[in-house]
């Protein structure tokens, strides 16, 4: 019997990011609370710029684009926001989307699955993602509730299960 494997990956659906970014501007281009303070909110090449008049509303329009993340089904652990920077008379604040599995990451993730998994799976790490291997199909599983229990600090999905 062959091994069945599957690829753990970090990805981001672009289009639904980018239709949350899109949610988000049009909510604070009509909220009450957002008149009158330049509050803004754009793609800047890959990262997501936010403008506004005040350190408050600039982290109150990364509030909402976060709400519009959350409901399009987009971990924010995938989101890596700076603190709000004085930029002239108005605040912005750079955050960037997270794709990919870190190095590091990789490993903890495979030191979790080598000693807290069972003894049949192997993993190994292939660039920005990690392919797991066992016998057993019910191993692989067991890894895959293994991660979603643990406390990652990257958003895991599981692909290529075969």
């Amino acid at each position: 019997m062959a091994d069945s494997s599957f690829d753990i990956v970090s990805k981001i659906d672009r289009q639904e990011a980018d239709n949350a970014l899109n949610q988000a501007r049009k909510e604070v281009e009509q909220r009450y609370d957002f008149k009158g303070t330049d509050a803004s909110i754009d793609w800047s090449g890959e990262a997501i710029l936010i403008k506004a008049n005040s350190e408050e509303r600039a982290k109150a329009v990364l509030d909402v684009f976060q709400s519009k993340l959350i409901k399009r089904g987009i971990s924010l652990k995938s989101l890596d926001s700076g603190e709000p920077q004085a930029s002239g008379k108005e605040y912005r604040i750079t955050s960037t989307l997270k794709e990919g599995i870190s190095s590091e990451n990789a490993k903890k993730i495979s030191k979790i699955i080598r000693d807290e998994g069972p003894k049949s799976v192997k993993s190994q790490i292939q660039g920005d993602e990690l392919r797991v291997q066992s016998k057993s199909r019910d191993d692989l599983q067991e890894v895959q509730r293994l991660l979603k229990a643990a406390d990652l600090d990257v958003d895991l999905q599981y692909v290529n299960y075969r």
